[in-house]
């Protein structure tokens, strides 16, 4: 019984038996219009810094033998405490705040089983890595902080259940992103937990755009169903009078049908409600309907050459982390709607699908990238297939948002052959799996030469380019020599310039961590940027202050602090007032 009863300290090779099973993007399952059962709320949750639940194996609930022999056990989990999910454990607690590591959570919940069809689990999001286990089964894991995953769980429901969700926050050198970053790792289970109703056969994939040929009068309808049969599926914008059938062979369909809709934009965010039909399966969105393409050095947006207002921000709340609420997404877009914004840069990873339904609704385009950040595993097949299955999924989620116009590939990667290797399938596959955006990545300046210069440039519809000159480069006067030396054959955004400046700390504009420092320095920049003819658009760095663990400076205090309000964002540093008066002429 010892032997037996202590085995588990001699297991090394533990978690190679949780590797099976992952969730990517070929699981991924429409969800508008659904009815879905939430299981967010209470959860009993336990520290579990060793992995002690996947070694143990506390999801079978053993506690007795063969023999009734009480078992000794190391978990109670109803007696566990309990978290409001979703909720980044670091925010919940501050005994947590640090916390980098595993954590399991669990619950019970009853489920009316139906006749027929099929039920989906899905988690919005799990920070880094997660294991799911049902009624004392391993459902299955995924990888990555920000997108979300789906279960099958049909055959393995019960009247009555528990769930066991093991997440793990832990940074690694081979994941996306890497252990080393410029923001807060927030652990936990921050987005919804649900369980959707599906039929037998049903909906997986719904797609609807304007044909992307700038004549705004097709709309293309792509359907693709859960299993590879024929029929017949039928789709409708009620308001524009369509209504046409959809013929699908092996599972797929796509049709293209003539209409005129309102163009949506942000000045006129309109948004259509549209239907599809499948035998007993409906869906249904709120979709706007926009092109957007590059012409030379211009980027043009249903016709017409636009200059992307922007400002970049990260999904960080001082109370809920990385939990925000739909109070505090609006509460964002309105405050980049004040400086005077049409655009913002959602960094550095997918930030909640609420956003960009909340951009649809009010009217802002958004930059959305994925965590292929600074110094990767670019000569590592693993992790471009995490690096590529997270950039699927969020493709995959937010493909119907019209005020999505830019998939990022990346931020600041060193120009190296393998990166350039890495970064050129990304942007390949994201040009051959939609059409209907635009291609980034937010690149270095070529210091040597002092010009834009990366070879990654070429695989880009768009070249994103951070550089600080007047803060990390000393030398401002490299900032005009830069944009001289420098003739792109396409269109360029600065998706980063700035400067640190601690609410409060006020005194000579010549001193670094100012607020005069940081206003000086953005109406240099923008005098410089104002008239270079490929500059398209800019997004400087931030919006407001987020945590970060690299800050330990007496003006920042665990704070990135160049943001242009604080972290409560209700103070507006001097420099929110330049940039504003800056967009408001332009």
């Amino acid at each position: 019984m010892a032997k037996k009863y202590m085995s588990d300290i001699h297991l090394e090779d533990y978690a190679s038996e949780y590797e099976e099973k992952k969730a990517t993007a070929h699981d991924a399952v429409f969800t508008g219009g659904r009815p879905v059962r939430s299981l967010n709320g209470g959860w009993n949750y336990a520290v579990d810094q060793y992995d002690t639940c996947l070694r143990q194996k506390w999801f079978k609930e053993r506690y007795e033998d063969g023999n009734g022999f009480t078992l000794p056990v190391d978990y109670s989990f109803d007696e566990w405490p309990l978290m409001e999910l979703p909720e980044c454990w670091n925010t919940f607690s501050k005994e947590y705040l640090l916390y980098e590591g595993p954590m399991v959570f669990t619950r019970r919940f009853s489920y009316d089983m139906p006749v027929s069809g099929r039920c989906i689990l899905r988690i919005g999001a799990a920070s880094m890595l997660c294991r799911v286990f049902l009624n004392g089964e391993y459902i299955g894991m995924h990888r990555g902080a920000s997108t979300p995953f789906y279960f099958d769980v049909t055959d393995k429901l019960k009247a009555d259940n528990r769930i066991l969700i093991c997440v793990d926050s832990t940074r690694r050198p081979e994941q996306v992103p890497t252990e080393n970053t410029d923001w807060f790792n927030y652990g936990g289970l921050f987005r919804d937990i649900e369980l959707i109703n599906v039929p037998d056969i049903y909906i997986k994939t719904f797609r609807v755009a304007l044909v992307p040929d700038g004549s705004f009068d097709r709309i293309c309808v792509r359907i693709g169903l859960s299993e590879p049969v024929d029929g017949t599926a039928r789709f409708r914008i009620e308001e524009l009078g369509t209504d046409e059938e959809i013929e699908i062979l092996d599972g797929k369909g796509e049709v293209v049908t003539e209409a005129h809709p309102r163009l949506w934009s942000p000045d006129d965010p309109y948004l259509y409600d549209v239907s599809a039909k499948f035998g007993e399966d409906t869906v249904s969105d709120r979709v706007g309907f926009r092109e957007i393409w590059v012409r030379g050095r211009d980027i043009v947006l249903n016709g017409k050459s636009i200059y992307l207002k922007g400002i970049s921000a990260h999904e960080d709340s001082v109370e809920h982390g990385r939990a925000l609420t739909d109070e505090e997404r609006i509460e964002n877009i309105r405050l980049a709607k004040e400086l005077g914004c049409n655009f913002m840069r959602a960094a550095h990873y997918p930030h909640h699908e609420r956003m960009s339904y909340l951009a649809d609704e009010l009217g802002i385009m958004l930059w959305e990238e994925i965590p292929v950040y600074w110094a990767i595993r670019f000569d590592r097949e693993e992790t471009y297939e995490d690096a590529l299955n997270q950039f699927s999924e969020l493709i995959e989620r937010d493909h119907n948002r019209a005020s999505v116009i830019i998939w990022s590939v990346g931020n600041e990667n060193a120009d190296t052959d393998s990166r350039l290797s890495f970064m050129k399938r990304l942007a390949d596959y994201a040009h051959d799996t939609d059409e209907t955006r635009l291609v980034s990545a937010a690149c270095l300046v070529d210091e040597a030469e002092n010009r834009i210069a990366d070879r990654l440039a070429d695989s880009l519809d768009i070249i994103g380019i951070n550089e600080y000159c007047g803060w990390y480069t000393p030398d401002f006067e490299r900032l005009p020599a830069l944009m001289k030396n420098s003739d792109p054959d396409k269109p360029v955004i600065i998706t980063e310039f700035g400067a640190d400046a601690m609410r409060g700390n006020t005194g000579d504009p010549e001193k670094k961590g100012t607020e005069e420092y940081q206003a000086a320095l953005y109406e240099r920049q923008l005098e410089i940027l104002t008239g270079i003819d490929y500059i398209r658009g800019i997004s400087p760095w931030i919006l407001y202050d987020f945590r970060c663990p690299r800050r330990t400076s007496s003006i920042q205090k665990y704070y990135n602090r160049k943001g242009l309000l604080d972290e409560t964002k209700t103070y507006r540093k001097p420099a929110f007032f330049v940039l504003q008066k800056y967009y408001r002429n332009i």
